[in-house]
């Protein structure tokens, strides 16, 4: 099986399981549980932000390669009734490029019952498709924005397209989908916008969470020493707003750090996945959009489940296949180790 957009080792069979216990959810070899799912859905997106997608856009996913509707669902309930997944979340690409995403969610929605359903989005189109999302069964939203200053927007994303974000953003609210949280990545040219994003999240009652900014984008331009570390942010942050620091809330296996704004109760979260890794309690698993188990961002191991589900394989032969996956998932993304690589695959195909 070869895969478009980044060449990982896909592999077709089930990998060892040699030392595995007894265990019917995603456990790995260093005793994480998995029961945070992603499942990307496309590679497509209606922007071009520098950080993760060439100017050129990803290479085409073949239509025939992609996980259908009725698949996605087919995997979510497996995870859910079978694997311990206790939240989902549909991501890109972005979302809203593909035509059948109401169907995706109704159908999930009914294979996994009382699962909360999320998305990530980069809110274009959203206005169109809130209350549609909300109805099919979409229990929250996540938008990415990382700067509220249209021409920085403008550059950083390569589209000129704020207005349509916001408006995405104010439809969410609308339909309830909430609590909406807002993802910016840190990056150099934006950070002195960073206390104005955060006063409009006061402002419109959304959760932020900057994210440090990791060497996952297509063009292969990350600097360790360009990245905006999260100390860096907090003193930003800290010229125009007091900040206590409230940890990580009652999950520690959030990759958010919180801090209290001003007197609360609003917070404003901080993923430091490069410099305060969370690695050793990361409870995630990814599935790709051409339908393969990616156990950890920076793992360029796959193993595939789509020839499983066309190919007439039992629910409890796919869901053994994907617990192999899980249990040879690699202890963190070695971003400090000597000789790192980053991933074959950028952000864009793997999925966030």
């Amino acid at each position: 099986m070869t895969l478009a957009l980044g060449m990982p080792t896909v592999r077709g069979a089930a990998p060892s399981t040699e030392g595995r216990p007894e265990h019917v959810g995603l456990v790995d070899r260093f005793g994480r549980v998995a029961r945070d799912l992603r499942v990307s859905i496309t590679e497509k997106c209606s922007l071009r932000c520098t950080y993760c997608m060439p100017e050129e856009g990803l290479p085409a996913i073949p239509r025939e390669d992609l996980l259908t509707a009725a698949e996605i669902a087919r995997l979510v309930g497996i995870g859910a009734r079978d694997l311990g997944i206790r939240e989902v979340r549909f991501t890109g690409g972005e979302p809203l490029t593909r035509g059948d995403l109401i169907d995706i969610v109704r159908l999930s929605a009914a294979a996994a019952p009382g699962v909360p359903l999320a998305m990530t989005t980069n809110g274009i189109g959203l206005d169109a498709r809130a209350a549609a999302l909300r109805d099919a069964g979409l229990s929250r939203i996540n938008v990415s924005l990382d700067t509220i200053d249209r021409e920085h927007f403008a550059r950083l994303t390569r589209r000129d397209r704020l207005p349509r974000v916001l408006a995405g953003l104010a439809a969410a609210a609308s339909a309830g989908l909430g609590p909406i949280k807002v993802n910016a990545v840190l990056m150099r040219e934006t950070l002195a916008d960073a206390p104005d994003l955060l006063a409009f999240a006061l402002d419109h009652g959304l959760h932020l969470r900057f994210i440090e900014q990791m060497p996952l984008d297509a063009d292969a331009a990350w600097r360790r020493d360009h990245m905006v570390p999260a100390a860096e942010l907090l003193s930003v942050l800290a010229g125009r707003f007091a900040l206590t620091p409230v940890g990580r809330a009652d999950d520690p296996s959030s990759p958010a750090e919180e801090w209290q704004v001003e007197d609360g109760p609003a917070t404003v979260g901080i993923i430091a996945s490069v410099t305060r890794s969370f690695c050793a309690a990361c409870d995630r698993t990814r599935i790709t959009a051409e339908g393969t188990v990616r156990s950890c961002l920076f793992g360029d191991d796959e193993t595939d489940l789509r020839g499983l589900l066309r190919g007439g394989a039992s629910d409890r032969d796919i869901a053994d296949r994907w617990r192999a996956a899980m249990w040879n998932k690699q202890s963190g993304h070695g971003i400090d180790a000597a000789g790192f690589a980053p991933p074959a695959r950028s952000m864009g195909a793997i999925g966030g």
